[in-house]
């Protein structure tokens, strides 16, 4: 891709101040328009350390520095799991609850680049993002452990919770096609309304201000898990279905056993897997049945996408 090509790719920890100069600055003196943080640990399970330093610091340097350069958009890719977990599609003015690190310290990221003077700010709360290039989701992962049932003849992957738990999800390429949208939303906004005042340093962006700044980017298929077993007992001709009360009751006060139940019965199986492939030393690429923690737990993914849709016409 031209995009990717030695001439338009720079490696660099953009987390810290020293790297800035190599990365903003363009030949002749220029600065870029528009900038987007797609950066961050995007893992689960991780300790508070790691994500205050791969996700909070990267994008308060990268946010200021933009800032200081006075870029005409700045796009924050964040997650729909700052909001409280409901099964009725949350809006941007819901109440915020996340439920694991990650998505606190994206929550966290938010609020303080929100303080930034003179920042261009969008946040774009994602739902699971799945396509090209997004193996590492959620996504992913429930297709390599499908592949691993389909080995094993016969055996039903059964799921905790129910089939109404909400998994929304996104394509990439509207994930991009998004992005691109939220900067130029971003920059005509600007030109129409100049921001004249600086807000309180205590006030996060809202969407009802005369400056949206934050939106859910959800597609309208209100994925659920009875969509996504349905979608995978047909592709790897499996028998899929859901736990029972007793099973379910027995996980929420014993998740981090059942996870390590789950991977111990599916990992070895995908290492063989991998092997009758011939992919070498065992490297599994970006797809991987390993199950984490905060990846299995009762909470709804519901996210509301239609502020998006208003403000910016986007499709």
């Amino acid at each position: 891709m031209a995009a990717c090509s030695g001439s338009n790719f720079l490696q660099a920890d953009a987390s810290k101040p020293q790297s800035l100069e190599r990365i903003f600055s363009l030949p002749g003196g220029g600065s870029f328009d528009y900038i987007f943080n797609c950066g961050g640990e995007t893992r689960y399970s991780h300790d508070d350390q790691v994500y205050k330093a791969r996700s909070h610091a990267l994008s308060l340097t990268i946010g200021a520095e933009a800032a200081r350069r006075h870029c005409r958009a700045y796009i924050e890719l964040s997650t729909g799991q700052v909001y409280e977990s409901r099964r009725e599609p949350r809006k941007e003015s819901d109440k915020t609850k996340p439920g694991i690190k990650l998505a606190r310290w994206k929550l966290a990221a938010e609020e303080e680049l929100a303080r930034i003077p003179g920042l261009k700010l969008v946040v774009l709360r994602l739902a699971h993002v799945y396509g090209p290039y997004a193996g590492r989701g959620w996504l992913g992962t429930q297709l390599a452990l499908a592949r691993v049932y389909q080995e094993q003849r016969g055996r039903e992957l059964k799921y905790l919770w129910s089939a109404e738990l909400r998994t929304n999800t996104v394509h990439v390429a509207d994930v991009a096609r998004a992005c691109w949208a939220a900067a130029e939303w971003r920059a005509a906004r600007e030109q129409q309304h100049p921001t004249t005042t600086t807000p309180p340093q205590d006030a996060p962006p809202q969407a009802s201000s005369p400056h949206p700044a934050v939106f859910n980017i959800v597609d309208t298929g209100a994925t659920s898990q009875g969509t996504m077993t349905g979608i995978l007992a047909s592709l790897f001709a499996i028998p899929t279905g859901f736990q029972n009360a007793l099973v379910n009751t027995f996980a929420r006060l014993n998740l981090e056993a059942v996870v390590d139940d789950v991977n111990d019965e599916t990992l070895d199986q995908w290492a063989e897997l991998q092997r009758r492939a011939g992919i070498a030393d065992g490297g599994s690429g970006p797809l991987s049945p390993f199950m984490e923690k905060e990846a299995l737990r009762d909470s709804e993914l519901s996210l509301d996408g239609a502020l998006f849709v208003r403000e910016t016409g986007f499709r």
